[in-house]
């Protein structure tokens, strides 16, 4: 289970222990992706993960209130803008394709997952290719096609689809925007009033264009997420909620909601050896992990939610979902009717150190309320999120990262008590 240094010349009665910790992956079960604010847009292959594809589905808002074009206006130009806020991918040097394309099915008002789609013209209204470099936020205006511009201004000038938002989005009930295959990137695409068209044009006599909005806020949306693991060691995972072992690696990729199960029977195995102990440090640490290529990154932090034998995220009797809490905080807490229950306010949180390629997360107090039998040892089920973020990270990009079995591990250290 572990080394102790200098045996039998320890006079501080300090001791180092260091051991592995077995992992799977666990497909989650499938995510509500409804009103993420974040298009996940994006083509990626990869040797363990195989293909993930990414599409964004979202309505378009019109203010009934704004002015529209009059019928003598001149249409000068009309760009679909991409406000784009993450950039992840290989090859940012060389262009990478985008197409927006015009749905022929609404968007109801009801929850979508990722495994869901709508149908959407095969044509786009509107693509180009982009050349990001060291770009990681930008607003991409592309131009939308001529028939298209020709016949959306003429609705704007003339027709009664521009009279209030449900006669607009009945005669346009939104868009899907893909990338192209091969691409090997994904981009995140911010909704709200800088993700739309916007159309520029003028009068008789003017010197000056006038523009015309319609934007994505308050709007709809969701992500769909397609995935081809044929022929890579993920391949094996065909359920979800069931952990899997995939060789010598396991892996976590946000939306897509694969996960990293840990087995913690070894901490009890371990602490059942022990007595009289005050454990003085206590980190699990995961990593190095499998090098990443130029232009992506790691999820920059995951936590250890509690699970067991389903796989899935252990909750509280009031729902609260459970995991490991934060160094120096309470473990468990009382609940009004004066039990002892876990508590989940403040969970402890796993950062990647780019430098190591290593997450590290600190569990010194998690280790001595198990030891004290204040807690039980639980399975964890690692994800891709920090509780200091406003959203969901880990459905809201396709972040990565590959970890070999034999880069799992607990370090401890140790005192016992005189």
């Amino acid at each position: 289970m572990g080394i102790e240094l200098a045996p039998g010349n320890n006079q501080v009665g300090v001791f180092f222990v260091d051991f592995e910790l077995p992992a799977e992956v666990v497909l989650l079960d499938s995510f509500n992706t409804t009103n993420q604010s974040i298009l996940v847009v994006g083509e990626e292959q990869d040797d363990y993960f195989g293909k993930t594809s990414g599409m964004g589905f979202t309505r378009l808002f019109i203010n009934a209130v704004e002015e529209r074009p009059e019928s003598e206006a001149i249409l000068d130009s009309m760009f679909f803008n991409l406000d784009v806020v993450s950039v992840n991918g290989q090859d940012l040097e060389n262009p990478k394709f985008y197409s927006v394309h015009r749905l022929t099915e609404q968007l109801q008002d009801t929850l979508y997952y990722n495994f869901n789609e709508l149908s959407f013209e095969e044509n786009p209204i509107a693509s180009s290719e982009i050349e990001f470099g060291e770009t990681k936020d930008t607003t991409l205006m592309i131009p939308v096609t001529e028939a298209f511009a020709e016949e959306l201004f003429g609705k704007m000038k003339r027709g009664t689809e521009f009279n209030n938002l449900f006669t607009f989005r009945e005669y346009f009930p939104g868009v899907a925007i893909k990338a192209r295959e091969g691409d090997n990137t994904t981009i995140g695409v911010n909704l709200g009033f800088e993700t739309g068209i916007t159309t520029f044009f003028h009068y008789p006599g003017d010197t000056v264009a006038t523009t015309y909005e319609i934007s994505t806020a308050s709007s709809r949306s969701f992500n769909s997420v397609k995935s081809d693991r044929s022929g890579t060691p993920t391949a094996v995972v065909t359920e979800n909620q069931v952990a899997y072992k995939t060789g010598d690696l396991s892996g976590m990729k946000s939306n897509l909601g694969m996960a990293i199960k840990i087995n913690t029977d070894l901490v009890d195995e371990f602490l059942d050896t022990l007595s009289g102990v005050i454990f003085k440090q206590v980190v699990f640490e995961l990593g190095e992990i499998e090098s990443v290529p130029e232009g992506q990154n790691p999820p920059s932090t995951f936590v250890a939610y509690f699970t067991d034998d389903t796989n899935e995220i252990l909750t509280r009797s009031d729902g609260q979902p459970i995991t490991v809490q934060r160094d120096g905080l309470p473990q468990t807490e009382e609940s009004e009717s004066g039990q002892i229950q876990p508590s989940f306010n403040a969970p402890a949180i796993a950062r990647y150190n780019q430098n190591e390629n290593i997450y590290r997360l600190g569990i010194t107090s998690y280790f001595n309320a198990v030891f004290r039998g204040e807690i039980l040892n639980r399975d964890w089920l690692l994800y891709g999120n920090s509780p200091e973020t406003t959203g969901d990270d880990f459905k809201r990009s396709f972040r990565q990262f590959k970890v070999r079995d034999n880069n799992i591990k607990v370090r401890v250290i140790y005192s016992k008590t005189r």
